[in-house]
């Protein structure tokens, strides 16, 4: 049977009927990589738990877990790997938001927090609040490392646009230049007052060691809030990536969504900085990563960097100890080890692909 153009009508309509069952098969393999991510998290998590300078077997950490009978394994876990281990949880869920939200926003693939100074500018702020207003604990200086955070990112977004419509390579530019006169300030301070340089050089290389409770519980809410409010923006993301007419048409606020966008960066490389340090290229490979595997919609590339960015951290936390044991490597210095490679073949690229 046929109609007007003489196309048979079985043909015609089994045409809706596979259109409808791509997505639907699309959005079971999200699901499916979505499962796998929280997997190999839960065994991140597990090998955090477990190894380190005196590895301690899967089956003790179960036990002690439950029943704090006061062993040094007891010990070990209760008092320094689990607060490590939610510290890479936090740390590394923040990175990766961040980055997301910051390549939506400037629809660059190379945006990351590090990367465009932004890392940096949270750096300036707690070097600031230690050398000058004796600030030693991350209460006290979290505020600061917002503030710094706050204003390198408004100053990116300013300088990478300079009443132009804003290109990839115009805000790498902006955030390399930034980074520099960035750390030459922390230089000069860092030079000028001796007593605040031991202080900051342990803080400074990023690591998830020897940080208190109580520093996790004092970032915690902050990092708390930018994830929820990340994963918030997700629809508003999509339409902000057709670009400011379209997404008015839908009915859609860029101005709004910047703003919270950049508040959201704050809040979540704020306090990510201020508990572990500056560490480099989470928030460049996992948001890379996420897109590769669920392609463009933002609700899911979120979904994904939730668990991805702590996977990543952890399992490069995991490595620094495994690699010069009995000594540690800093899980700072891993990441800027296995990010950098990623970042020069983005680089090589023919041309920078805008989001």
């Amino acid at each position: 049977m046929t109609q007007g153009t003489g196309t048979p009508l079985a043909q015609r309509t089994a045409t809706p009927d596979g259109a409808a069952r791509r997505p639907s098969v699309r959005s079971g393999r999200r699901w499916i990589g979505l499962a796998i991510g929280v997997a190999l998290l839960l065994a991140a998590v597990a090998l955090s738990v477990a190894i380190g300078s005196r590895t301690v077997g899967l089956a003790t950490v179960w036990r002690v877990l439950w029943q704090e009978d006061g062993s040094p394994e007891s010990v070990i876990v209760h008092q320094l790997r689990l607060p490590r281990t939610l510290l890479g949880i936090g740390v590394g869920a923040a990175l990766g938001l961040a980055g997301t939200v910051m390549q939506a926003l400037t629809r660059n693939p190379l945006a990351e927090p590090g990367l465009l100074g932004v890392n940096l500018g949270a750096a300036t702020g707690v070097v600031i609040a230690v050398a000058f207003l004796g600030v030693s604990t991350a209460t006290g200086y979290v505020w600061f490392a917002f503030a710094g955070a706050a204003l390198t990112s408004a100053a990116v977004f300013a300088l990478g646009g300079s009443g132009r419509a804003p290109t990839p390579e115009r805000q790498v530019l902006a955030g390399v230049s930034l980074s520099a006169v960035l750390g030459a300030i922390i230089w000069a301070v860092l030079v000028t007052h001796r007593g605040a340089f031991d202080r900051y050089r342990h803080w400074d290389v990023g690591s998830l060691s020897d940080r208190e409770t109580a520093t996790i519980l004092q970032v915690m809410p902050f990092l708390l809030a930018g994830i929820l409010l990340a994963v918030v923006l997700g629809r508003q993301l999509n339409a902000l990536s057709m670009g400011d007419e379209s997404a008015t048409s839908l009915g859609a606020h860029p101005g709004r969504i910047r703003v919270l966008g950049i508040l959201t960066v704050t809040l979540l490389c704020g306090g990510a900085t201020a508990a572990s340090g500056p560490i480099w290229f989470v928030g460049l490979a996992v948001p890379y990563i996420a897109r590769v595997v669920t392609g463009s919609d933002h609700r899911w590339i979120l979904a994904y960097s939730l668990v991805l960015g702590p996977t990543l951290l952890l399992g490069a936390d995991v490595l620094g100890r495994v690699l010069v044991a009995p000594a540690e490597l800093p899980v700072g210095v891993v990441t800027a080890f296995l990010g950098a490679p990623l970042f020069i073949a983005l680089c090589r690229r023919r041309r920078l692909s805008v989001l």
